[in-house]
């Protein structure tokens, strides 16, 4: 069939304006939005997603994570399908568009179709994938990685941050089947697959300073991580011990802190795009004092890049500035369990066949990658071609602040809907 130019006047927006403020509503009397992975934030959600579903008269399937599919059937069921979606687990105290933007994008494709008496050529499954965000559960993509069926069983046995109970624990309290899924067993990955597509506000500040509403991905950025690293040193008096006779743990981790930096920015002069975060820092509370030398710093160490040599260059760095600074503070360092991610580029027709759709839609957009992970990641690792849109965001994500507009969101809707009809 020939894809019919989607109008803005097709796009539900009564529905779009209604699921985000029911989602958003349980956290109203809080400081921003807080929907665990796995637990009852995270739940309520899904509830909502499957009672709009149903309401749009979509087949519902249910795997053994406890993923939720809601399949719209195509012309010819025997094609391979569309996958919209995205997560609906939140950080704590963070926003309302990260990852809902995904689902509920989702839903308004098929609301769109339904508005305008179409039936796509193939099924189109709008997912909604669990416990996206590794702030629960140390580890990315749980729920994208068991749909396809490629959870490691060992990961089932991971705690989480909060309630120290294991991960098959909460699958199983949200009425998941955590022995099914260390078998692999899934629904969505026995499918045939046309393409996944993930709509996403943007995290950073690129498309609101640029002035564009839209962004076309061209990769998702690898990682590495260290999250219990520790820096031991000695205790001592702040007065009596003179600095070379000096081991204190908090400057050795500053000096490993800046030499990081000072990597980076050679990259940066290079060309080269990375990453480098320290989001936690602390010495022992029941240890450390006013007048202390600290002996032990706990911290945690995230570094992304798009370039699969570069993780592997500020890695072998990271190593190299370890050893340095041991020997010459008589410090230790321990960096504790490693996770990682590999990145995963987009694919190449879909990205050019977006492009070619914001021109004939007179939407403004730009190409640019994307330096945070996201459920996309996974299908295109697993070879399902793959593209994410960015719709422009105001104040950043995993905050209370973030702040999309409206009639952004709808361009991004525009475009997955006339995408979906080939």
């Amino acid at each position: 069939m020939t894809a019919v130019t989607t109008r803005h006047d097709a796009i539900d927006l009564a529905l779009i304006e209604t699921l985000f403020d029911r989602l958003a509503a349980p956290d109203a009397e809080r400081i921003g939005i807080t929907r665990d992975a796995y637990g009852p934030g995270e739940q309520r959600a899904h509830a909502l997603f499957v009672e709009t579903a149903e309401s749009l008269d979509l087949i519902i399937e249910r795997d053994a994570a406890g993923n939720h599919f809601a399949v719209y059937p195509g012309a010819d069921r025997e094609r391979p399908a569309w996958v919209i979606g995205s997560h609906l687990d939140s950080v704590p105290q963070g926003g309302n568009f990260d990852g809902a933007a995904g689902v509920i994008a989702g839903l308004s494709v098929i609301a769109t179709l339904r508005r305008q008496n179409l039936v796509a050529p193939r099924d189109i499954i709008v997912a909604v994938f669990r416990a996206e965000e590794s702030t629960w559960f140390p580890t990315s993509y749980l729920g994208s990685r068991a749909a396809l069926g490629r959870l490691a069983p060992e990961v089932l046995s991971l705690t989480r941050a909060d309630t120290g109970r294991t991960l098959a624990e909460h699958m199983r309290d949200c009425g998941g089947d955590p022995e099914a899924v260390a078998t692999g067993a899934n629904w969505l990955g026995q499918r045939a697959l046309q393409g996944m597509l993930e709509l996403h506000i943007e995290q950073g500040p690129t498309l609101d300073n640029e002035a564009l509403a839209v962004g076309i991905v061209t990769g998702i950025a690898g990682s590495f991580r260290y999250r219990e690293a520790r820096c031991f040193g000695e205790w001592g008096h702040s007065g009596a011990v003179a600095k070379p006779y000096r081991h204190d743990a908090l400057m050795a981790f500053a000096e490993l802190a800046m030499a990081l930096e000072h990597t980076w920015e050679k990259l940066e002069q290079r060309g080269e795009r990375a990453t480098v975060t320290v989001g936690q820092i602390a010495t022992p509370p029941a240890q450390h004092a006013f007048s202390k030398i600290p002996g032990e710093v706990g911290f945690c160490l995230d570094v992304r890049s798009g370039s699969p040599a570069v993780l592997a260059e500020l890695e072998a760095t990271l190593h190299e500035i370890v050893e340095r600074i041991g020997t010459e503070r008589g410090v230790r360092f321990d960096l504790g369990p490693r996770s990682a991610s590999l990145p995963a580029p987009m694919s190449e027709t879909l990205t050019q066949r977006c492009q070619q759709l914001a021109v004939e839609h007179r939407i403004s957009h730009c190409l640019l990658p994307s330096g945070a992970g996201h459920d996309a990641a996974t299908f295109a690792q697993a070879g399902v071609p793959t593209q994410m849109l960015f719709v422009r965001n105001q104040h950043g994500s995993h905050n209370p602040q973030e702040a999309m507009r409206l009639a952004d969101f709808v361009e991004g809707v525009r475009l997955l809907t006339t995408l979906v009809q080939a």
